[in-house]
């Protein structure tokens, strides 16, 4: 008599939230492809920036069509098409020379810098008119818009309006190629993108990604976030180049760790009763998870994340399908029963 198979484990509902960081985005392409191989989990929301908002469009729209391997498949053809589409000037390379023939000592010379800063000097407006942007051709290729216009799995995508100075989070009946590219235009590189009249850049200035719109009551209490960006380094750079790098991604890091002081000092208060989890305080207690990038992306420079190579963006994914592995062995059972990291330790010391 054939043995029983055991019951497949209950799927956990989380909402996502992913970070942006140009093609370091196919670290969290290996992640999510991991997590769909186990299909232990069930997305009910995303929230999203830049490479992260790209990769968010691409998992609605693949689970929409084709389920868990549906999705798998979308995320595989959007990084093809990122490899596809003008090697490494996708994400907006700032070079002047190609990195292939450059070695890496001559890049942390000061003539390299220079050369570099005065390339940065010219506006996009004035080295691209014609705003020419092959990231436009990858999104209508790779994502199905309409199906993630449809979706019940709650979408935000953010960009930073340039005249207001603020976050705007769009949402899935709004989401087009245009609110894509306006989430990952870096302006020294891309022209703004327009949208009902305001000028947008990259959502991760103010927004990378947005935690506060999940915390609506309709969306799951556990998180899990995909950062891009480590958020702690061993050693002090002295480098230009370590620098420059570090100080990247303390930049691109601050609105997010702002969020998780926020989060944490809130949770600090519900556990000392200053601060009502039910009733008619709409405060609740979350659950926070991380498949932190440093172990696995930390040895990568700030200039990697524009390169497109396919052999790199395979390691990338290789490394975030590793990443996404040892979480599910130690980590999943947390969902749906406590946090996975101390927030308080790590952001109200």
């Amino acid at each position: 008599m054939a043995r029983r198979k055991p019951p497949a484990p209950e799927r956990k509902a989380v909402s996502l939230a992913l970070q942006g960081g140009g093609s370091h985005g196919a670290f969290q392409w290996g992640v999510l492809d991991r997590l769909l191989e186990e299909d232990r989990l069930d997305f009910r929301a995303v929230t999203a920036s830049s490479a992260g908002a790209m990769n968010a469009a691409a998992l609605i729209s693949g689970l929409e069509t084709g389920g868990a391997e549906g999705a798998r498949a979308r995320l595989d053809l959007l990084w093809r098409e990122v490899n596809l589409s003008g090697g490494r000037n996708v994400f907006g390379d700032s070079s002047i020379w190609s990195a292939a023939l450059t070695p890496g000592w001559l890049k942390e010379t000061s003539l390299w810098r220079s050369a570099e800063t005065a390339a940065m000097s010219m506006s996009p407006y004035q080295f691209n008119p014609f705003n020419l942007n092959p990231l436009k051709r990858v999104l209508d290729n790779a994502i199905d818009f309409e199906a993630v216009q449809a979706s019940p799995i709650r979408l935000f995508v953010a960009a930073t309006a340039v005249r207001r100075g603020r976050a705007r989070l769009f949402q899935n009946a709004e989401i087009t190629d245009q609110v894509l590219l306006a989430s990952a235009c870096l302006p020294h590189l891309f022209q703004a993108v327009e949208i009902d009249g305001e000028p947008y850049w990259d959502g991760g200035y103010l927004a990378n990604p947005a935690l506060w719109p999940l915390f609506a009551a309709d969306t799951p209490d556990d998180i899990l976030l995909l950062p891009l960006n480590p958020f702690v380094r061993e050693e002090s750079p002295r480098a230009a180049g370590e620098i420059m790098d570090r100080l990247n991604e303390i930049v691109f890091n601050a609105p997010l760790v702002a969020e998780l002081r926020t989060i944490a000092l809130v949770l600090d208060m519900i556990e000392e009763g200053r601060m009502k989890r039910t009733g008619e305080d709409r405060y609740r207690r979350l659950r926070l998870h991380a498949i932190e990038p440093g172990p696995w992306v930390g040895d990568l420079a700030l200039s990697s994340k524009f390169n497109t190579e396919w052999t790199f963006l395979n390691d990338l994914k290789s490394r975030g399908r590793e990443a996404a592995g040892q979480w599910l062995e130690h980590c999943i059972d947390h969902v749906g029963e406590n946090s996975s990291i101390d927030i308080k330790s790590r952001f109200l010391g």
